[in-house]
């Protein structure tokens, strides 16, 4: 039995209660003996905000007279892979399966659903059916208290126009659905991701929603790679539910990643890619202490030696390497590169 409480949180943060109504009727519980999530309950204004831990926890609003059965969709984009996005090669985003989404259900009503953490403090998959109903009604709040897995304040002025490396950005963003600070929704992102990247395709949505009154399917699945507090990338899905695609359709994976610096996914910190191009005069040369550094100190890459190209040991194509292939070297990047080695687009090195 699948137990429905109306007007109550049970799943910490994990659904919240998004209508507001003057006439809303406040009801204590529902039983449901089958897979649907209502069945045949007429009020004028009925949020359902709580699920039992026997089922995927989802909100479903509905502002209507009747709320009909709605089948629990898949949360998860199962048949995606991290295999199929192409290296990074300087385009924010790379289009997936055609540009076609991966959903294979099509709920109607408004939802919003965001995955408990896991383990690790990280974010999972943000699922919501965006409406004028669920959009925000009033300004955007602060979300500076929330610190997102592998966070890091990384100032980069000179190389990065707004300074900081990373945002906190919103798996579904505000303008969409008015999660403001839900650490639920939040990730560690770059700047170039969270505006080059997602940005123009949340743009794409909520304009689409006002200007047609439209109800979206929209999916946002962050990529993390092994134990890697900060994701590699996101994959966004979105399809217009009352036209069939024909508004909106798209399957993008938006790259986690900074133009001239490199990071490292396990722990979200990061260094500047651009190299001094101003020599040390003699003099300074020679007043510069010779640095002793441990060999411990130096960070380990995986070497392809059949592509020339090196990894972080973390890096998904370091799974995919024959054993033939593969060299393990401890080092300075730059050692790495003067051995005719090449960066993996990918995890960026």
């Amino acid at each position: 039995m699948i137990l429905f409480s109306i007007g109550l949180c049970l799943f910490s943060g994990c659904i919240e209660n998004k209508t507001t109504h003057s006439s809303s009727i406040e009801v204590t519980s529902i039983s449901v003996t089958t897979e649907s999530y209502i069945s045949s309950i007429t009020t004028s204004t009925v949020s359902v905000t709580t699920l039992s831990a026997t089922t995927s926890t989802l909100l479903v609003t509905t502002l209507a007279e009747e709320i009909t059965t709605v089948t629990e969709p898949q949360i998860q984009p199962t048949a995606f892979s991290i295999e199929a996005v192409p290296e990074y090669s300087g385009m924010p985003y790379a289009e997936i399966n055609d540009n076609k989404p991966f959903f294979t259900d099509y709920p109607t009503n408004s939802f919003e659903y965001y995955s408990p953490l896991d383990d690790l403090g990280r974010c999972g998959t943000a699922f919501a059916n965006v409406s004028i109903e669920i959009m925000p009604t009033e300004p955007r709040g602060e979300i500076g208290a929330i610190k997102p897995s592998g966070w890091q304040t990384a100032n980069y002025s000179g190389i990065i126009d707004d300074i900081y490396l990373y945002n906190r950005c919103h798996l579904i963003g505000y303008q969409l659905a008015g999660e403001n600070a839900n650490v639920l929704n939040l990730i560690t992102g770059t700047r170039y991701m969270n505006i080059e990247g997602m940005q123009p395709f949340e743009n794409k949505v909520a304009n689409y929603v006002k200007s047609y009154n439209a109800h979206v399917l929209y999916r946002v699945t962050p990529v993390f790679e092994g134990n890697n507090l900060v994701a590699s990338g996101v994959l966004m899905e979105a399809y217009s539910l009352d036209d069939n695609g024909a508004g909106i359709q798209f399957c993008v994976y938006c790259y986690n990643v900074q133009p001239n610096i490199g990071i490292n996914y396990a722990d979200g910190s990061s260094w500047s890619l651009i190299q001094e191009t101003e020599p040390l005069l003699t003099e300074q040369a020679d007043s510069v202490p010779e640095r002793n550094i441990p060999i411990e100190d130096y960070p380990t890459y995986i070497l392809n030696t059949n592509t020339k190209k090196f990894h972080y040991p973390s890096c998904s194509s370091v799974d995919s390497m024959k054993d033939k292939n593969k060299l393990e070297y401890t080092g300075t990047r730059d050692d790495v590169i003067a051995m005719g080695y090449e960066p993996c687009k990918r995890c960026n090195p």
